[in-house]
């Protein structure tokens, strides 16, 4: 039976991106590391309405490249305890094509990843910004 091509190179692109984001998030210190217990990571193609909803009007599906979903470790206090894991989705399709080489892809998923990372810490859009991972 043949396979389609088109959707074997689909998954074979889904795995690539999927290791960049593994090497991103190993390549965090180990006491960083830790802090992500309660944390689910997700890569999807593409952001849908849900992801949106809560998002600027000016920001478009193009630009949204992770979104941080949960109550960021600054905030919790003593009644803080079993919740759903905090979210951190990346989104694959729109960092693709923002990127022009590999190198820049792999140097903007870090980035995604330290940017959302900082949120779940606590840290705004102003702070991100000033840490060079806006």
């Amino acid at each position: 039976m043949a396979r389609n091509p088109a959707a074997l190179a689909r998954r074979a692109r889904k795995q690539r991106f999927n290791i960049l984001v593994r090497r991103a998030l190993s390549a965090l210190p180990i006491d960083v590391q830790s802090m992500l217990d309660n944390v689910a990571i997700v890569v999807e193609e593409e952001p849908g309405p849900e992801h949106l909803a809560d998002l600027p009007a000016h920001d478009s599906r193009d630009e949204l490249f992770g979104l941080y979903q949960g109550i960021p470790r600054t905030e919790r206090d003593s009644g803080y305890n079993i919740v759903a894991p905090d979210r951190i989705t990346l989104f694959s399709g729109p960092l693709e094509r923002a990127c022009s080489s590999q190198a820049e892809l792999v140097e903007q998923v870090r980035i995604t990843v330290l940017h959302e990372l900082g949120h779940h810490l606590g840290f705004d859009e102003d702070g991100l910004a000033a840490m060079g991972l806006a």
